[in-house]
């Protein structure tokens, strides 16, 4: 009896799912295929009108959607949304990139004006580290004291006392003094160059005045000196050779009148 039980419960269980049948409508197949991915293709458009139109489910189906067959509305369609949001999508990645790109041309920029213009990497400009920098060596690291170095005590006491010692410290700082102006000040990398420039051949010129000076001075106190001797008997006046005295020279003269 529990046999029989069992059997017929196993039968109320399986003869449901036995009597299920698969539904194969075309006419959804086609409604899926055109709103997925294939063509909207009117002539799957079903049920047809039939022969004459006399099919009355066309009439029953389409009668209440006529523009139905005529409007492509495949989301993915030439048209659809979906492919006019994915093209929004992508218009709007090029408009990103654009801007993105002429940010980081305006960064770029802003950061080279910054650089060109900016003391704060004067020092590291190309031509200041190979040039310029060797060139004012000697005014940047100038000491007062060794100004005087390797010269006499009388031409050091005679720059001292005439001022010129003093009028080359002045020169000197005034240079130093624009030179610091224009490697702080806020300048274009050209004229900053160009000041560089004008300073070095300024700087030039004062050393090539100072040396001469202190040449000259050398000479003057060698001069002065001699001269004192002279004066002085100290240091007996040399004849040269083809010296002749003021009444050698007369007679010479009146010698040759007499011929």
């Amino acid at each position: 009896m529990k046999h029989y039980l069992l059997a017929a419960a196993l039968f109320a269980l399986i003869a449901p799912a036995a009597a299920q049948q698969v539904i194969r409508d075309q006419h959804i197949i086609n409604q899926q295929e055109r709103m997925v991915f294939k063509q909207w293709d009117r002539k799957k458009f079903t049920p047809t009108s039939g022969f004459l139109g006399l099919n009355p489910n066309y009439w029953l189906t389409w009668a209440w959607h006529p523009d139905y067959p005529k409007k492509d509305l495949r989301p993915l369609g030439p048209i659809g949304p979906q492919t006019q949001r994915l093209a929004f999508a992508a218009a709007m990645q090029n408009t990103e990139n654009a801007y993105k790109l002429h940010a980081d041309t305006l960064k770029n920029t802003a950061v080279t004006e910054a650089v060109n213009y900016s003391a704060v990497f004067s020092t590291a400009d190309p031509l200041w580290l190979l040039y310029y920098r060797y060139e004012f060596e000697p005014l940047l690291n100038q000491q007062e004291a060794d100004l005087l170095t390797g010269i006499a005590v009388k031409e050091r006491d005679y720059l001292l006392r005439t001022g010129v010692y003093d009028w080359y410290r002045e020169e000197s700082a005034g240079i130093r003094e624009r030179l610091d102006g224009a490697m702080n000040a806020t300048l274009d990398r050209g004229s900053r160059i160009l000041a560089y420039h004008r300073l070095f051949l300024e700087y030039r010129r004062l050393n090539t005045s100072w040396e001469a000076k202190k040449q000259y001075a050398r000479k003057f106190l060698s001069l002065t000196e001699s001269a004192g001797k002279m004066k002085s008997r100290e240091q007996p006046i040399v004849q040269r050779e083809g010296y002749r005295t003021d009444r050698q020279i007369a007679d010479d003269i009146l010698s040759k009148s007499k011929l």
